[in-house]
Formats: C-alpha cells, structure tokens, sequence
C-alpha cells in the first residue's frame, strides 16, 4: 500500500512500490523514480458514477499515479491534513480532496441545504474503505471531536469534512431583523451531532450566507 507523509506542511510525498493512488489532476509538482499518470473521473466508478456525477454536478477531474518511487503532491500551497480511514467514511467538498489510496472508493452524497449554503451544490464527495487520504485546506485546520455530550456547530464557509457516525441540521438565525440590516452577523450554521470528527480551516469562503 502507498505511503504518504507529509513534506512540511503544504507537500504531500506517497511513496509507492508499484503501487497507485487518485490525486486531483494537476496536482503532482515532483516526482523521483518511475511514474505513470492516467488521467480520470471522480464520484464514483462505472455507469453509476458517471451517472451520478452528471446529476450531482460534485464533478472533480483526478488522475491515477503509478510506479516506483516518490511523488510529491500540492495545490497553490494549501495546507494539506492526512486522514487514515479504517473502514469509515470521509465526507469532504470535492475542491479539498487532494490525492487518496487507490483502494479507496469516492462516490457522492446528498447534502441539503448544508450544501447550498456553501455554494457548492447540494450533493458532496465520500471516501470510503480501509486507507489514507489527504485534504486540503486554507490554512491549519483544527480537527474538532463532537460526542453526543458536545454537539457542534460550524460556519459553512470554514467547513471541511468530518468522519463518522454524525447527523447534520442545518441552523439559520435569519428573521425580519436581518433584513432591517440588524441581523447576528452569523446567519447560518451547520450542527453536528454524533459521534466523530470534523475538519474546519480558519478562513472562511464566500458563500450564500456570508452575504445574509
């Protein structure tokens, strides 16, 4: 299986003995040894994925990396977080999915109105199986764990991803004031409850509730 460790904090390097990963195209910047570099399609595999990615629009271009030796991976110097899946599910916005084991399987899944919140649609990507996987985000992200004690709640736009056996409710606190322009300044969260784990940068994107 490949390994992956981090070069500092914004360089990925997997090392591979013949083995292979899926990294977001484009996103090799070096590589020591014999590479070879196929170019695919995420959410999901076969007729289905491509199916549901067409209805989904959770549309992200990857490429399969293989060989011997060290390939070395980043994007526009993002902070990059490894992820170690043992039989779980990583849920993450396709544009902060970096590279992943080759074993891993990616499909699609609903997000509601979480989603639309973010801008990024109403479906997100999942990652699945036994593996590593490596997501990026805009600055050092802080892993938080929600227990059914300590649910959280997060802004949209600071959202990552999260693992485990969390249910999502989204949160609005948009009434007539906000509309007199006296709203909280928070409009819009989104609540985890469960039990697992949540990834979120410090920054925050542009996003429909940032403008309420």
């Amino acid at each position: 299986m490949a390994q992956f460790r981090l070069q500092g904090s914004k360089v990925l390097a997997v090392d591979m003995a013949g083995d292979a990963v899926k990294a977001k195209n484009g996103a090799m910047v070096a590589y020591e040894g014999d590479m070879t570099f196929k170019k695919m399609t995420g959410g999901g595999d076969g007729l289905r994925g491509m199916v549901t990615r067409r209805l989904t629009g959770e549309q992200m271009t990857v490429m399969e990396v293989k060989g011997h030796g060290t390939c070395y991976f980043a994007d526009r110097a993002s902070e990059i977080n490894l992820v170690n899946l043992q039989g779980e599910t990583l849920y993450v916005e396709a544009s902060n999915l970096l590279c992943t084991d080759s074993a891993l399987r990616t499909g699609t899944s609903f997000t509601g109105l979480r989603g639309a919140s973010q801008g990024n649609g109403l479906f997100t990507t999942t990652v699945e199986g036994t593996g590593q996987a490596a997501i990026l985000s805009d600055g050092t992200a802080i892993v938080l764990r929600v227990t059914p004690q300590t649910p959280l709640s997060v802004d949209p736009g600071a959202y990552i991803a999260h693992t485990g056996g969390l249910r999502q409710h989204f949160q609005s606190g948009v009434n007539f004031r906000t509309f007199l322009g006296e709203g909280s300044g928070e409009a819009f969260q989104i609540r985890f409850e469960g039990d697992g784990l949540v990834y979120v940068q410090p920054s925050e994107r542009t996003t429909f509730g940032g403008d309420v």
